[in-house]
Protein backbone atom coordinates (compact mmCIF):
# COMPACT_ATOMS: atom_id res chain seq x y z
CA UNK A 1 0.00 0.00 0.00
CA UNK A 2 1.32 3.34 -0.99
CA UNK A 3 1.58 6.12 2.22
CA UNK A 4 2.31 9.91 1.75
CA UNK A 5 5.85 9.95 2.80
CA UNK A 6 8.09 12.95 2.40
CA UNK A 7 11.80 13.25 1.59
CA UNK A 8 13.63 16.24 3.47
CA UNK A 9 16.90 17.50 1.07
CA UNK A 10 19.15 20.08 0.28
CA UNK A 11 22.00 19.94 -2.08
CA UNK A 12 23.81 22.58 0.49
CA UNK A 13 24.50 19.89 2.76
CA UNK A 14 26.52 18.30 0.87
CA UNK A 15 28.81 21.18 0.43
CA UNK A 16 29.97 20.65 4.11
CA UNK A 17 33.70 19.94 4.21
CA UNK A 18 35.19 17.62 6.80
CA UNK A 19 38.81 18.86 5.25
CA UNK A 20 41.85 16.72 3.68
CA UNK A 21 41.73 13.43 5.53
CA UNK A 22 42.40 10.26 4.03
CA UNK A 23 40.11 8.65 5.76
CA UNK A 24 40.04 9.43 8.95
CA UNK A 25 43.79 10.54 9.48
CA UNK A 26 44.44 14.12 9.07
CA UNK A 27 46.96 14.40 6.44
CA UNK A 28 50.80 15.03 6.79
CA UNK A 29 53.78 13.66 8.39
CA UNK A 30 53.62 9.74 6.53
CA UNK A 31 49.53 9.90 5.55
CA UNK A 32 49.67 11.08 1.95
CA UNK A 33 46.65 12.77 0.68
CA UNK A 34 44.34 11.21 -0.91
CA UNK A 35 43.00 11.29 -4.86
CA UNK A 36 39.73 12.56 -3.94
CA UNK A 37 37.86 14.21 -0.55
CA UNK A 38 39.06 11.47 1.24
CA UNK A 39 37.11 11.89 4.28
CA UNK A 40 35.37 8.88 5.39
CA UNK A 41 32.42 11.31 5.50
CA UNK A 42 31.87 12.16 2.55
CA UNK A 43 28.98 13.55 0.42
CA UNK A 44 29.06 10.81 -2.14
CA UNK A 45 26.97 8.69 -0.34
CA UNK A 46 24.10 10.90 0.20
CA UNK A 47 24.58 12.50 -3.53
CA UNK A 48 24.47 8.91 -4.75
CA UNK A 49 21.31 8.15 -2.94
CA UNK A 50 19.30 10.65 -3.80
CA UNK A 51 20.54 9.82 -7.45
CA UNK A 52 19.45 6.14 -7.09
CA UNK A 53 16.53 7.32 -5.87
CA UNK A 54 15.55 9.49 -8.89
CA UNK A 55 16.81 7.17 -11.79
CA UNK A 56 14.46 4.07 -10.18
CA UNK A 57 11.40 6.81 -10.36
CA UNK A 58 10.91 6.13 -6.53
CA UNK A 59 11.68 10.09 -6.01
CA UNK A 60 8.42 10.33 -8.04
CA UNK A 61 6.22 8.29 -4.72
CA UNK A 62 7.62 11.31 -2.63
CA UNK A 63 7.10 15.10 -1.41
CA UNK A 64 10.76 16.17 -2.07
CA UNK A 65 10.50 19.60 0.56
CA UNK A 66 13.77 21.72 2.02
CA UNK A 67 13.56 23.50 4.64
CA UNK A 68 15.01 26.69 6.88
CA UNK A 69 17.94 26.87 8.89
CA UNK A 70 17.27 25.59 12.68
CA UNK A 71 17.75 28.76 14.62
CA UNK A 72 19.21 30.09 17.51
CA UNK A 73 16.18 29.63 19.55
CA UNK A 74 16.29 25.92 18.71
CA UNK A 75 19.99 25.21 19.14
CA UNK A 76 20.16 27.18 22.17
CA UNK A 77 17.13 24.49 23.52
CA UNK A 78 19.71 21.76 23.32
CA UNK A 79 23.21 23.35 23.04
CA UNK A 80 25.04 25.65 25.33
CA UNK A 81 25.81 29.55 23.93
CA UNK A 82 29.70 29.02 24.30
CA UNK A 83 29.96 25.77 22.17
CA UNK A 84 28.12 27.66 19.47
CA UNK A 85 29.99 30.51 19.34
CA UNK A 86 33.07 28.10 19.11
CA UNK A 87 31.93 26.48 16.13
CA UNK A 88 30.47 29.79 14.42
CA UNK A 89 33.85 31.46 15.16
CA UNK A 90 35.92 28.28 13.62
CA UNK A 91 33.70 28.05 10.52
CA UNK A 92 33.76 31.54 9.69
CA UNK A 93 37.86 30.99 10.25
CA UNK A 94 37.95 28.65 7.48
CA UNK A 95 37.44 25.36 9.37
CA UNK A 96 39.40 23.30 12.05
CA UNK A 97 39.28 20.14 14.15
CA UNK A 98 35.73 21.02 16.18
CA UNK A 99 36.63 17.67 18.68
CA UNK A 100 37.62 14.07 18.12
CA UNK A 101 36.89 13.21 15.07
CA UNK A 102 35.06 16.22 13.94
CA UNK A 103 36.71 18.25 11.05
CA UNK A 104 34.92 21.36 9.77
CA UNK A 105 35.53 23.52 6.70
CA UNK A 106 34.07 26.59 5.60
CA UNK A 107 30.97 27.51 6.28
CA UNK A 108 29.54 24.31 8.27
CA UNK A 109 28.07 26.32 10.77
CA UNK A 110 25.60 27.16 8.74
CA UNK A 111 25.61 23.75 6.89
CA UNK A 112 24.74 21.97 10.14
CA UNK A 113 22.02 24.75 11.02
CA UNK A 114 20.56 23.60 7.98
CA UNK A 115 20.84 20.09 8.56
CA UNK A 116 19.37 20.20 11.66
CA UNK A 117 16.46 22.43 10.30
CA UNK A 118 15.80 19.77 7.89
CA UNK A 119 14.98 16.67 10.50
CA UNK A 120 13.09 19.64 12.24
CA UNK A 121 10.89 20.11 9.12
CA UNK A 122 10.47 16.42 8.48
CA UNK A 123 9.68 16.05 12.56
CA UNK A 124 6.99 18.85 11.56
CA UNK A 125 5.41 17.45 8.49
CA UNK A 126 5.14 14.33 10.02
CA UNK A 127 2.95 15.53 13.43
CA UNK A 128 0.82 17.87 11.24
CA UNK A 129 -0.50 14.95 9.50
CA UNK A 130 0.69 16.70 6.04
CA UNK A 131 2.34 13.28 5.50
CA UNK A 132 2.44 9.67 6.86
CA UNK A 133 6.28 9.35 7.71
CA UNK A 134 9.17 11.35 6.37
CA UNK A 135 12.94 10.89 5.84
CA UNK A 136 15.70 13.64 6.58
CA UNK A 137 18.31 13.74 4.29
CA UNK A 138 20.61 15.46 7.12
CA UNK A 139 24.28 16.22 6.78
CA UNK A 140 26.34 16.58 8.76
CA UNK A 141 25.11 13.56 11.33
CA UNK A 142 24.25 14.45 14.43
CA UNK A 143 24.40 11.55 16.77
CA UNK A 144 27.33 11.77 18.53
CA UNK A 145 27.39 14.92 19.21
CA UNK A 146 26.94 16.17 22.87
CA UNK A 147 25.31 19.55 24.06
CA UNK A 148 28.66 21.08 24.54
CA UNK A 149 31.22 19.20 22.00
CA UNK A 150 31.30 17.95 18.73
CA UNK A 151 32.43 14.43 17.83
CA UNK A 152 32.28 12.06 15.39
CA UNK A 153 31.40 13.97 12.18
CA UNK A 154 28.57 15.22 13.87
CA UNK A 155 28.45 18.98 15.11
CA UNK A 156 24.62 19.94 16.04
CA UNK A 157 22.47 17.28 17.58
CA UNK A 158 19.70 17.08 14.88
CA UNK A 159 17.29 15.02 16.39
CA UNK A 160 17.49 16.47 19.70
CA UNK A 161 17.49 19.53 18.32
CA UNK A 162 13.95 18.56 16.31
CA UNK A 163 12.36 16.44 19.72
CA UNK A 164 12.88 19.90 21.62
CA UNK A 165 11.52 22.68 18.70
CA UNK A 166 8.38 19.68 18.47
CA UNK A 167 7.54 19.65 22.43
CA UNK A 168 8.15 23.54 22.24
CA UNK A 169 6.02 24.14 18.91
CA UNK A 170 4.09 21.19 19.22
CA UNK A 171 3.12 19.95 22.73
CA UNK A 172 5.17 16.26 22.17
CA UNK A 173 4.73 13.86 24.71
CA UNK A 174 6.74 10.75 24.76
CA UNK A 175 9.22 10.07 21.48
CA UNK A 176 11.25 7.36 21.22
CA UNK A 177 14.12 7.39 19.11
CA UNK A 178 15.95 4.43 17.98
CA UNK A 179 19.56 4.26 16.37
CA UNK A 180 20.49 1.84 14.18
CA UNK A 181 23.82 2.78 13.32
CA UNK A 182 26.48 0.71 13.74
CA UNK A 183 28.21 3.20 16.54
CA UNK A 184 26.41 4.09 19.36
CA UNK A 185 24.28 7.05 19.56
CA UNK A 186 26.47 8.61 22.77
CA UNK A 187 25.47 12.09 21.83
CA UNK A 188 21.16 11.65 21.89
CA UNK A 189 22.16 9.32 25.01
CA UNK A 190 23.57 12.26 27.00
CA UNK A 191 21.56 14.84 26.02
CA UNK A 192 18.54 12.68 27.15
CA UNK A 193 19.54 10.52 29.73
CA UNK A 194 17.79 12.12 32.63
CA UNK A 195 14.67 12.50 31.03
CA UNK A 196 11.85 10.28 31.17
CA UNK A 197 10.17 11.56 28.11
CA UNK A 198 12.30 10.35 25.45
CA UNK A 199 13.37 6.50 25.19
CA UNK A 200 16.59 6.24 23.70
CA UNK A 201 18.17 2.87 22.25
CA UNK A 202 20.81 2.07 20.46
CA UNK A 203 21.84 -0.92 18.89
CA UNK A 204 25.60 -0.60 17.98
CA UNK A 205 28.99 -2.44 17.46
CA UNK A 206 29.87 -3.33 20.84
CA UNK A 207 33.57 -1.01 21.51
CA UNK A 208 33.56 0.51 18.16
CA UNK A 209 32.77 4.23 18.43
CA UNK A 210 33.12 5.71 21.22
CA UNK A 211 36.06 3.38 21.00
CA UNK A 212 35.40 0.69 23.71
CA UNK A 213 32.14 1.53 24.58
CA UNK A 214 29.38 -1.12 24.71
CA UNK A 215 26.67 1.18 27.26
CA UNK A 216 25.18 -2.42 27.99
CA UNK A 217 24.88 -1.05 32.23
CA UNK A 218 23.81 2.37 30.96
CA UNK A 219 20.32 2.73 31.52
CA UNK A 220 19.70 6.91 32.28
CA UNK A 221 19.50 8.41 35.37
CA UNK A 222 17.42 10.12 37.79
CA UNK A 223 14.50 11.27 35.89
CA UNK A 224 15.17 9.05 33.08
CA UNK A 225 16.42 5.65 34.77
CA UNK A 226 14.69 3.06 32.39
CA UNK A 227 14.59 4.99 29.26
CA UNK A 228 17.80 3.76 28.20
CA UNK A 229 18.60 1.03 26.41
CA UNK A 230 21.68 -0.16 24.88
CA UNK A 231 22.10 -3.61 22.67
CA UNK A 232 26.12 -3.64 22.22
CA UNK A 233 26.38 -6.35 19.37
CA UNK A 234 29.30 -8.39 18.85
CA UNK A 235 31.57 -7.99 15.60
CA UNK A 236 30.30 -10.31 12.60
CA UNK A 237 26.78 -9.75 14.02
CA UNK A 238 24.61 -10.38 11.00
CA UNK A 239 20.64 -10.25 9.95
CA UNK A 240 18.97 -12.85 12.37
CA UNK A 241 20.88 -11.50 15.04
CA UNK A 242 19.42 -7.85 14.21
CA UNK A 243 16.20 -8.99 13.73
CA UNK A 244 16.39 -10.97 16.96
CA UNK A 245 17.05 -8.00 18.60
CA UNK A 246 14.72 -5.92 16.86
CA UNK A 247 11.65 -8.44 17.97
CA UNK A 248 13.17 -9.27 21.42
CA UNK A 249 14.32 -6.07 22.51
CA UNK A 250 13.58 -2.65 20.73
CA UNK A 251 9.68 -3.91 19.46
CA UNK A 252 8.85 -4.56 22.99
CA UNK A 253 9.80 -1.45 24.58
CA UNK A 254 8.19 0.44 21.81
CA UNK A 255 5.42 -1.21 23.17
CA UNK A 256 5.50 -0.41 26.86
CA UNK A 257 6.97 3.11 26.53
CA UNK A 258 4.07 4.44 24.13
CA UNK A 259 5.29 7.00 22.44
CA UNK A 260 3.87 10.15 20.11
CA UNK A 261 6.33 9.54 18.14
CA UNK A 262 8.82 7.37 16.86
CA UNK A 263 12.19 8.34 15.22
CA UNK A 264 15.09 6.45 13.60
CA UNK A 265 18.71 7.64 13.92
CA UNK A 266 19.34 5.81 9.89
CA UNK A 267 22.72 5.11 10.01
CA UNK A 268 23.53 2.57 7.26
CA UNK A 269 27.08 1.59 8.61
CA UNK A 270 26.45 -1.58 9.92
CA UNK A 271 26.45 -3.00 6.47
CA UNK A 272 28.41 -5.60 5.18
CA UNK A 273 31.22 -3.74 2.70
CA UNK A 274 31.09 -0.50 5.17
CA UNK A 275 35.04 0.79 5.79
CA UNK A 276 34.42 1.32 9.58
CA UNK A 277 33.09 -1.10 10.77
CA UNK A 278 32.77 -4.99 10.69
CA UNK A 279 29.05 -5.96 10.81
CA UNK A 280 26.94 -7.81 8.28
CA UNK A 281 23.84 -6.27 7.25
CA UNK A 282 22.54 -6.01 3.58
CA UNK A 283 19.82 -4.05 2.02
CA UNK A 284 16.86 -6.28 3.18
CA UNK A 285 17.97 -6.22 6.95
CA UNK A 286 17.50 -2.21 6.53
CA UNK A 287 14.13 -2.94 4.86
CA UNK A 288 13.18 -5.06 7.31
CA UNK A 289 14.04 -3.36 10.56
CA UNK A 290 11.87 -0.30 8.39
CA UNK A 291 9.14 -2.70 8.60
CA UNK A 292 9.37 -3.83 11.98
CA UNK A 293 9.23 -0.08 13.09
CA UNK A 294 6.64 1.24 10.89
CA UNK A 295 4.49 -1.73 11.65
CA UNK A 296 4.76 -0.47 15.51
CA UNK A 297 4.43 3.23 14.81
CA UNK A 298 1.22 2.39 12.67
CA UNK A 299 -0.20 0.27 16.20
CA UNK A 300 1.01 2.99 18.70
CA UNK A 301 1.27 6.47 17.45
CA UNK A 302 -0.94 7.16 13.98
CA UNK A 303 2.13 5.81 11.71
CA UNK A 304 4.42 8.97 13.27
CA UNK A 305 7.52 7.89 12.20
CA UNK A 306 10.67 9.95 10.74
CA UNK A 307 14.32 8.60 9.71
CA UNK A 308 16.79 11.22 10.29
CA UNK A 309 20.03 10.01 8.09
CA UNK A 310 23.13 9.56 10.30
CA UNK A 311 26.37 7.51 9.43
CA UNK A 312 27.24 5.17 6.75
CA UNK A 313 30.63 5.08 4.51
CA UNK A 314 30.14 2.63 1.82
CA UNK A 315 29.13 5.23 -1.47
CA UNK A 316 28.44 1.63 -3.68
CA UNK A 317 26.48 0.07 -1.08
CA UNK A 318 24.71 2.86 0.99
CA UNK A 319 22.47 3.79 -1.44
CA UNK A 320 21.22 0.24 -2.24
CA UNK A 321 20.37 -0.37 1.59
CA UNK A 322 18.93 4.03 1.46
CA UNK A 323 16.88 2.77 -0.77
CA UNK A 324 15.38 -0.53 0.21
CA UNK A 325 14.34 1.64 3.16
CA UNK A 326 12.58 4.32 1.66
CA UNK A 327 10.78 2.37 -0.23
CA UNK A 328 9.68 0.49 2.69
CA UNK A 329 8.18 3.45 3.90
CA UNK A 330 7.04 4.63 0.52
CA UNK A 331 5.36 1.30 0.27
CA UNK A 332 6.15 0.79 -3.41
CA UNK A 333 8.84 -1.32 -5.03
CA UNK A 334 11.20 -0.37 -8.02
CA UNK A 335 12.97 -2.42 -10.13
CA UNK A 336 15.92 -1.86 -8.86
CA UNK A 337 18.10 -4.77 -7.31
CA UNK A 338 20.95 -4.93 -5.10
CA UNK A 339 23.85 -6.47 -6.82
CA UNK A 340 25.03 -7.24 -3.69
CA UNK A 341 22.69 -9.02 -1.75
CA UNK A 342 23.23 -12.51 -2.39
CA UNK A 343 27.22 -11.61 -1.88
CA UNK A 344 26.52 -10.49 1.36
CA UNK A 345 23.90 -12.93 2.57
CA UNK A 346 26.52 -15.76 1.32
CA UNK A 347 28.71 -13.75 4.22
CA UNK A 348 26.26 -14.00 7.27
CA UNK A 349 27.43 -15.63 10.31
CA UNK A 350 27.27 -20.28 10.39
CA UNK A 351 24.57 -21.98 12.50
CA UNK A 352 27.08 -22.05 15.24
CA UNK A 353 27.83 -18.08 15.81
CA UNK A 354 24.49 -17.24 14.87
CA UNK A 355 23.54 -19.33 17.66
CA UNK A 356 26.01 -17.68 19.78
CA UNK A 357 24.99 -14.57 18.84
CA UNK A 358 21.14 -14.51 19.59
CA UNK A 359 21.52 -16.36 23.20
CA UNK A 360 23.67 -12.69 23.80
CA UNK A 361 20.62 -10.83 22.61
CA UNK A 362 18.53 -13.07 24.71
CA UNK A 363 20.88 -12.48 27.68
CA UNK A 364 20.49 -8.74 27.22
CA UNK A 365 16.64 -8.84 26.88
CA UNK A 366 16.28 -11.17 30.27
CA UNK A 367 18.90 -8.59 32.48
CA UNK A 368 16.66 -5.63 31.84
Amino acid sequence: MSRKSAFFFDELSLWHSAGLHALTLPVGGWVQPPAAAGHAESPETKRRLKSLLDVSGLTRHLQVRSANAATDEDLLRVHTPNYLQRFKAMSDAGGGELGPHAPIGPGSYEIARLSAGLAMAAVDAVLSGEVDNAYSLSRPPGHHCLADNAMGFCFLANIAIAIEAAKARRGLGNVVVIDWDVHHGNGTQSIFEERGDVLTISLHQDGCFPAGYSGEADRGRGAGLGANINIPLPPGSGHEAYMHAMERIVIPALERFGPELIIVACGYDANAVDPLARMLLHSDSFRHMTRLVRQAAERLCQGRLVLVHEGGYSEAYVPFCGLATIEELVGVRTQVGDPMLEFVQLQQPNAALAAFQLRLVDELAEAR
